[in-house]
């Protein structure tokens, strides 16, 4: 890594929930340090409200928020506090669809964009096409390495293994923490529903389970990877089991938690079959040559590099030129606030790093030489 630049980073942090709070209480901790230097917090933002400072807010905590008066929050009020020449950052901690839609706009101004949201890469087509043309028009970076695995090394993986000429044949992969959690504890003995109000309980999944249930949180990140590996696939690409049953998937928020024994008698079955062949149960992720991509419950053998793991654990197997037999795994915590602002923030102090580069490196290379998207 190059060495960091002299004038430290304008970050405008946007989204004071459990990861923003969580990048908040990061910042706060490096106060003083070499790595506080690097990234000036200058403006924090949530739905309700905003708060600004061109020389730095305090970064104690984020209740600051609702104890200085805050003003009311816009995203036009970030192209202000981010208005002027240097090194200036997004740090999006949201998960909003508005604030997705403007990551273009800031990108295509200069203004790098690091995101945890995985809805601008992994949605409609014409969004990540929109993101890598502003990208490439502002000169700008597109830290997106939290959006898959909560800041493990995949997306960074695939944009080096290619960077060297090495060619993606295949990836599979457990990319949902929550799912992860329920089928390493179902025993085919308790209720699976049960399982279900623990994970949703201790935060492991949405506050409404069938999102993650429904295989959608896990298709938005293999078409990130799968774009990422050089298949721009369209959303609907992307074939998917849902474990949602149709009569559940249709009732209200309010009946749902009534009538999550909906889910006990078909998991117990597939349970029973997967069991029957000493296998273990795996919500896995699957791109294969040619660009046919899946997501649903697989049947694994025990000895499977997708097989094993434990908690919340992502793992990930890429298959290229270089691993065309035994692939390359990646696994570790794939959920949690803590390893994605974390995340977040080294994709930040890769930015500010980098900022040194000449003026004349395109964009393109730039991101290449990070490890980076857009």
């Amino acid at each position: 890594m190059m060495a960091p630049a002299t004038a430290p980073a304008r970050v405008a942090l946007l989204g004071t929930g459990t990861v923003g709070s969580a990048v908040w209480a990061r910042l706060a901790g490096w106060h003083g340090t070499p790595l506080g230097q690097r990234l000036k917090l200058v403006h924090a933002a949530n739905s309700r409200f905003a708060l600004g400072n061109p020389e730095g807010l305090p970064v104690a905590t984020s209740d600051i928020l609702f104890q200085h008066a805050p003003q009311a929050s816009s995203l036009e009020a970030v192209d202000v506090a981010l208005a002027g020449d240097g090194t200036r950052i997004v740090l999006d901690a949201t998960a909003s669809a508005e604030v997705a839609d403007r990551h273009p706009h800031w990108l295509a101004r200069g203004i790098h964009v690091v995101t945890a949201c995985k809805l601008g890469q992994g949605t409609e087509l014409v969004r990540w096409q929109a993101i890598r043309a502003a990208s490439a028009a502002g000169n700008s970076h597109y830290g997106d390495s939290a959006t898959v695995g909560a800041g493990l090394p995949l997306l960074r993986t695939l944009r080096g293994l290619q960077a060297g000429g090495d060619r993606i044949h295949a990836i599979a992969g457990v990319l949902s923490g929550s799912l992860a959690w329920l089928f390493n504890h179902y025993d085919g003995m308790q209720p699976f529903s049960g399982f279900v109000r623990q994970a949703r309980d201790a935060g492991f999944t949405e506050p409404d389970p069938r999102e993650d249930l429904s295989g959608e949180d896990v298709r938005r990140k293999l078409l990130i990877l799968a774009r990422a590996s050089g298949h721009a696939l369209a959303q609907d690409s992307v074939q998917v089991e849902s474990l949602v049953p149709d009569a559940l998937a249709a009732l209200p928020r309010a009946a749902l938690d009534a009538a999550l024994p909906e889910l006990d008698a078909p998991l117990r079955e597939r349970f029973a079959e997967s069991y029957k062949r000493g296998e273990k149960l795996r919500f896995v992720a699957r791109l294969q040559a040619g660009g046919l991509a899946t997501v649903g419950l697989e049947s694994l053998p025990t000895d499977h590099a997708l097989a094993g793991g434990g908690g919340t654990d992502n793992k990930v197997a890429i298959w290229s030129d270089r691993y065309p037999e035994q692939p390359l795994v990646i696994q570790g915590p794939g959920a949690g606030a803590g390893v994605t602002a974390a995340g977040l923030l080294d994709d930040a102090l890769r930015i500010q790093a980098c900022a040194g580069l000449s003026a004349g490196a395109s964009g393109r290379a730039k991101n290449a030489s990070m490890g980076m998207g857009g």
